[in-house]
């Protein structure tokens, strides 16, 4: 095959077509520009085939289980365990077998182009791509590059480990069959929900921590979910460091770990998991699963070309403004983005996908000349809510729901900030399951009196979520919040529980 150079014009080159690549293209192709996709993987990214989805597939039908388990009268009737097979072939069914037909086809219908390889920055408004086709490509932007290149795992100082081949989130995902003893290194969200799916499936899984599980979250929170692995049969070793990990001759892996360091806390004392004294310093298990964080994937794209670098031996990291433009990049009139992981603010596919919505708008409006400068907060055009109203889940059983500032957080941005907490104890969740146990906490601003923060935790709270975000966003005053009634007998009714504890 002949390969040749190819020049190509587009008012937006998009590197990335994850969720939030595809969705910056989809808005400035509605705004009436012309827009081209640049990806080496699949379209659609992470989250389509390695994050989001197959990893709720392979916890929703533990969960469903354990819910019909809980409840008498369907607990009789459940006889047996999840089927194995079964659960995979519904994962791989919501990945598309990892085949993006179903995505190239929609980038197509919304008529925006793909170009399928690897692009870099090479000046202002432009950019090279070595074509998986075997051409190269030397494209221009009339208006604006967008970096939505995603992340890509943090990997720990661990000794050994960069010699061997152990699993990352994509290989847990992606899994074939289910080891019969699995390692977790890592307590955040994805190691949290990864080490229940896979205990739930059949293994025996042991997750290492350096501090606490789920740490970000509040105590009474992340405590509930530790009851619930534990429940699994999963072993939690908090606060502990994994020195070394071999792999034995006989194709399995040994971890040596740390002794357990009680200090190793979070600044507020939180999240000690209890203690683990006294326990073997070794573990030997089939697979070890690596989880400790992600950092934009920025490498490779030309950024230092610009001027941009890494400091003191850290990721290379990005700055960008409401709209997502870059700051500091030379003669940035503009035109270089960032959206969704590359920004490096919140690495989720929802806030990735609202930042890139915002941010397409932007584009568009300012290439027609309707937009100059800063817009204002709250607009169709800035990210506001990054600052205010940012939401995730964590979708372990039971499940950990939050938005906004934590009680901490929203003291040391200035605010004068009370809680009110108390157990998720109402008739919808008693009816949902015997022995339902959850937790819930409102943050208020005082002075204004609105919500600057919400979390739930508990089975299937991730529902509650939503009204919480509005009431954030909206900063409605508690006194009309109060006015607003939730139905008999549902979860919702602790919203009524907790105005009525502030004073209500």
């Amino acid at each position: 095959m002949t390969t040749q150079a190819l020049t190509r014009e587009f008012d937006v080159i998009v590197l990335g077509a994850g969720a939030a690549g595809e969705n910056v293209a989809d808005r400035v192709v509605q705004g009436g520009l012309t827009a081209v996709l640049v990806e080496a993987e699949l379209v659609g990214g992470e989250c389509s085939y390695w994050a989001c989805i197959p990893s709720k597939a392979l916890l929703r039908s533990g969960t469903a289980l354990h819910g019909a388990q809980t409840v008498p009268g369907a607990a009789e009737a459940v006889t047996r365990t999840l089927d194995v097979a079964a659960v995979l072939k519904r994962r791989d069914y919501f990945t598309g077998n990892w085949q993006d037909d179903g995505q190239v086809k929609w980038v197509e219908d919304t008529g925006i182009e793909l170009i399928r390889g690897h692009g870099w920055i090479t000046g202002k408004r432009s950019v090279e791509v070595a074509g998986l086709d075997g051409n190269s490509y030397e494209l221009t932007a009339r208006h604006a590059v967008v970096l939505a290149t995603g992340s890509t795992p943090t990997m720990p100082p661990i000794q050994g480990l960069a010699d061997l081949q152990v699993w990352g989130t994509r290989d847990a995902t992606s899994a074939k069959e289910v080891p019969g003893r699995l390692a977790v290194v890592g307590g955040g969200v994805a190691g949290t929900e990864l080490a229940q799916a896979f205990a739930r499936l059949g293994s025996a899984v042991t997750l290492v921590a350096r501090s606490g599980l789920l740490r970000s979250f509040p105590a009474e929170a992340s405590n509930l979910v530790a009851a619930g692995l534990r429940a699994d049969g999963v072993e939690i070793r908090l606060n502990t460091t994994t020195e070394t990990v071999r792999e034995n001759n006989d194709g399995t892996f040994e971890l040596t770990l740390g002794e357990q360091n009680p200090d190793d806390l979070n600044p507020d004392g939180e999240n000690t998991g209890g203690q683990d004294t006294g326990k073997q310093r070794t573990v030997t298990v089939d697979k070890v699963l690596v989880s400790t964080g992600r950092h934009p994937a920025l490498e490779g794209l030309g950024l230092e070309s610009l001027g941009f670098t890494a400091q003191d031996g850290n990721a290379l990291t990005l700055t960008t403004d409401s709209t997502g433009l870059v700051q500091g990049a030379p003669g940035n009139d503009s035109w270089l983005y960032a959206v969704g992981d590359a920004a490096g603010g919140n690495f989720f596919t929802h806030q990735g996908k609202y930042e890139a919505r915002a941010t397409g708008d932007a584009i568009a409006a300012r290439a027609k000349g309707e937009l100059r400068g800063t817009p204002e907060a709250w607009s169709r055009y800035a990210h506001t809510a990054n600052e205010h109203a940012v939401p995730r889940v964590v979708f372990t059983d039971p499940e950990l729901a939050t938005v906004g500032r934590t009680l901490q957080q929203a003291r040391e941005d200035g605010y004068n900030a009370s809680s009110v907490e108390l157990p998720i104890e109402v008739s919808g969740a008693s009816l949902r399951s015997d022995h339902y146990e959850g937790w819930a906490q409102l943050v208020i601003d005082e002075d204004r009196r609105v919500l600057l923060g919400a979390t739930f935790a508990g089975p299937e709270v991730a529902e509650l979520l939503h009204a919480a975000t509005i009431a954030v966003v909206g900063e409605i005053p508690l006194e009309r919040l109060w006015h607003a009634v939730p139905s008999f007998p549902t979860v919702s009714e602790v919203w009524l529980r907790l105005l009525e504890k502030y004073g209500l």
